[in-house]
């Protein structure tokens, strides 16, 4: 399966539309879909290659999924014995073109009622995952009921033999999932996912691992507590991976300088000595990079453990400043040592962020702590 990519700045991206559900996906789908349901005509499947263009990836998904529910109506039952029989009899029943299968299998038990093709969803939806994960299509279910969903999720995924199914149980239910729907019920009920975590934090796959520690972070935006707390249970009788689980899952914090994050992880007050940041220029240009560089002292007598970010606090198109913040470097300074830290930061035109002309500035953040700002001007690009 074709899986997001990193953007220059560490965040995720989709790959193009065209990569993952293009003509070659709507040929695939309308023909094993035409295998297991050789009395439909599968008009509006065929007509679907025309209309893809214009379309972004989920909107693709979902003009699929419009099609699959036109070409096959009737009830849901009906529905999920043509994709059982496609799973199992079409060898290239797989890839991209699930999502839409497993989104039409949702939107039909969603709107027929009752508990068994609710059930009956969630058992298809599970068998599926491994093909293309079912994380975007279970969101319907969840939304729908999510007190039952869970019982399923709790009770038979985070146990399956299938890592895949685990990992769907943590990923599907993420408050912020990329490119999903989001389910209310989740974002009001703080602690509500919480038991799937428990059940997965120490599961043998770092596949899943890394899902219940991007989880953990998406909690952490809105319910910085309730992390911690279970952070700290986790930590109190740890494995060999529970340490470094528990850092991804509370990177945001860290950042934010939440207090609780930085003491759970070590990172406690510090007396230090900070000189810096320095900037090589108060002027950069559209396109440029700018250069800073620091020192920092442990003033006091024992130790500090230090977590060292810096911040970038970028003009908005409003004139104020919004900040990101950037990972420099994690280390132990001994009573009077010193570090000195130079780093380069480039405002290279990226898609996942626009640059506004004005004053900028860059801080540091050490323990959550910040410095004062090092201004600078980023000049406007040159126009014809």
């Amino acid at each position: 399966m074709t899986r997001p990519r990193p953007s220059r700045d560490g965040e995720t991206t989709m790959p193009f539309a065209d990569e993952l559900i293009g003509h070659h996906t709507v040929q695939s789908l309308t023909r094993a879909i035409g295998a297991a349901a050789p009395d439909a005509d599968l008009t509006a499947l065929r007509a679907a290659p025309g209309q893809l263009d214009p379309l972004s990836l989920r909107e693709r998904a979902d003009l699929l999924r419009d099609a699959l529910l036109t070409d096959l109506p009737g009830d849901y039952a009906a529905l999920a014995r043509t994709v059982r029989i496609a799973r199992d009899d079409a060898p290239h029943f797989t890839g991209w073109l699930i999502w839409p299968v497993t989104s039409a299998l949702a939107t039909r038990a969603v709107q027929e009622g009752g508990a068994a093709p609710f059930d009956d969803a969630m058992d298809l939806l599970a068998s599926l995952t491994g093909r293309l994960s079912s994380e975007f299509a279970i969101r319907t279910l969840l939304r729908h009921d999510l007190d039952r969903a869970l019982t399923v999720i709790v009770g038979g995924w985070t146990g399956s033999p299938d890592a895949d199914v685990r990992r769907l149980a943590s990923e599907g239910t993420r408050p912020y999932l990329p490119w999903a729907v989001r389910v209310p019920d989740i974002m009001a009920r703080p602690a509500v996912t919480v038991p799937i975590l428990d059940a997965l934090y120490r599961d043998e796959s770092e596949y899943v691992r890394r899902s219940v520690a991007n989880h953990l972070n998406d909690l952490s935006r809105d319910h910085p507590e309730v992390v911690v707390d279970t952070a700290r249970r986790w930590l109190d009788s740890p494995d060999a991976t529970t340490g470094r689980l528990v850092r991804h899952g509370l990177r945001t914090l860290v950042k934010r300088g939440h207090p609780g994050a930085l003491e759970l992880l070590g990172f406690a007050p510090a007396v230090l000595d900070v000189d810096g940041p320095q900037l090589d220029s108060d002027t950069v240009p559209f396109g440029g990079t700018v250069r800073f560089t620091a020192s920092i002292r442990n003033a006091g007598d024992t130790p500090a453990r230090l977590t060292i970010d810096y911040v970038v606090h970028h003009r908005k198109a409003n004139g104020g400043q919004t900040g990101k913040t950037f990972k420099l470097t994690t280390r132990t300074l001994a009573p009077d040592e010193r570090i000195h830290l130079a780093r380069e930061h480039s405002f290279r035109p990226i898609t996942t962020r626009r640059y506004h002309p004005g004053q900028h500035a860059i801080s540091l953040q050490i323990n959550g702590v910040e410095s004062p700002r090092a201004d600078f001007e980023l000049t406007a690009p040159d126009t014809p």
